[in-house]
Formats: structure tokens, sequence, C-alpha cells
């Protein structure tokens, strides 16, 4: 297990560097964002990406089922001079609807998508919440790349640095995380992620299925994030592993920027 993934006011910070530096300029790509656009985060945890549109003063919104990591949130944010502009909501997103005012210009999802259970029912919830001409931005790591299964989170040093094996039949992998002492709690989550998992050709078949077309979509065998995380700077997949078969197992990260049809 990474520092990051106990320090969470150190991946708070991460999340920030890499927003500003890396998805708001891809995301101005499609669309300008200013002081008037509204903003969203579903799955925001302690809210790191969204610190960058609180600074250009958009209003924003983060959304988690979490209630601790709303309460952390809070807490970063307490001392900061727009903090009027922020709105942190502790609840599931399928008790919210657009009649509660809860309706924005863009929708940000970061690392949050492969975490869904049934991604299908989600991306139509979700529509009603975008305005017109309303956009999401999503980035996530398909299922089948060196680490898509999250065993970073690991506690043991070897299975956190050991890349694939998540894709094992569910009775090999979670007899592999017993075996190496894995606690309980991480088996879950892992088995979790395991259930939830999403590959590039079914979420573009869910996107498609679901009224949605994409306005700019690049696959990173480097992703953005591991600057920060690694000091490596972030490469676009090469032409040659750009196909079906191939381009799951070597895309770190995948940026999308959709709307509706």
């Amino acid at each position: 297990m990474q520092e990051r993934h106990i320090n969470r006011f150190k991946y708070f910070e991460e999340q920030t560097v890499t927003t500003k530096k890396y998805v708001i300029p891809y995301i101005q790509k499609v669309m300008p964002i200013t002081s008037t656009t509204k903003v969203a985060e579903i799955g925001c945890g302690e809210g790191g990406n969204l610190k960058p549109f609180l600074d250009m003063g958009c209003k924003v919104t983060g959304i988690d089922i979490l209630e601790n990591k709303i309460e952390n949130a809070k807490t970063y944010y307490q001392n900061h001079p727009l903090k009027e502009n922020l709105e942190l909501i502790a609840r599931d997103i399928y008790q919210m609807n657009e009649s509660q005012n809860y309706t924005f210009d863009l929708i940000i999802m970061r690392d949050t998508i492969e975490h869904i259970p049934d991604q299908d029912r989600f991306l139509e919830h979700v529509k009603q919440f975008l305005r017109p001409g309303g956009k999401i931005f999503f980035a996530f790591p398909p299922w089948r790349m060196p680490f898509g299964g999250h065993q970073q989170i690991c506690h043991g040093k070897f299975l956190s640095k050991l890349p694939y094996f998540h894709i094992l039949p569910e009775f090999l992998y979670k007899s592999i995380l017993s075996i190496f002492g894995e606690p309980k709690t991480v088996i879950n989550d892992l088995i979790e992620i395991k259930d939830t998992r999403i590959s590039i050709q079914k979420f573009h078949h869910i996107l498609s299925k679901r009224g949605y077309s994409i306005n700019k979509k690049t696959y990173y065998m480097i992703n953005p994030n591991y600057e920060i995380k690694f000091g490596l700077q972030p490469r676009e997949l090469p032409g040659f592993l750009n196909i079906p078969i191939l381009r799951d197992s070597y895309t770190t990260a995948l940026y999308c920027v959709a709307g509706l049809k």
C-alpha cells in the first residue's frame, strides 16, 4: 500500500495538481470553463479534483456516498476563500434528481466509473443532471491494464506491485490475496472492483446505448497522474497498440468528454 492510500490529504493534493495541469486544459478543448460554470463531481472522495475549479470561481458540488470522505473534504476546505461556492453532499446519487435543482454544466468522474455497479443504469440516471449542452468528463483505468484491479492498495509490497494478476479467475485471485495475508477488508474491496470492472469496449457500448456522443477521447499509455505519483511524463498510446485486442492491456487511463446526442 502506498502512502497516498493512507495519507488522504496527500491524495487530495495529488488530485488537485493533475486536475489543474491536465484535466481542466483537456476539457477546455471541448467547452469553456469560467466562473459561471457549474461543476459537480460524482464520487468526489475528499474533493481534490474540485479545488482547481473552485479556485477559478466556479460553483462546485461534490457528491460521495461515504460520509467520512465528505467530512474530510469539509475539513480541507474550511479555510478556502471561496468556500461559499462549494457544496459537499454525502448521499447516494440515486437519491438525487434534477427537481432538487441539481443540474450542471460539467460533471467530473475521475477514477470513479470503474467502481460503480451497473454502469448502464448509472449513465441513464445521470443524464438528468446535465444542463442543455452539458458535458461529462470521464477518466478511468480500463480493467485489463496492469493495475486495473487497483491491487496497489494491497498491504503487502509484492502484491501491490504485481501487475495483471487481478485478471485471474475470482477464486484463484481471492486465494492468492488470502495466502499473502491481505486483510478481509482489502480482499472485499478488490473483489468488489473485480465485479464492477469496465473495459474500453464496454464503456463505448454503454455511452452509445444511453444516447451519449463522444466529443474527445484519448488513450494514455502513461496516465497523466503518473507525473505527480512517479515523475513520469504522460504519453498517449501508440497507434500500433490502439486496436481492441491490445489497447485495454496497455491503456493506463482513458480520458473522455461526452455529452448527450
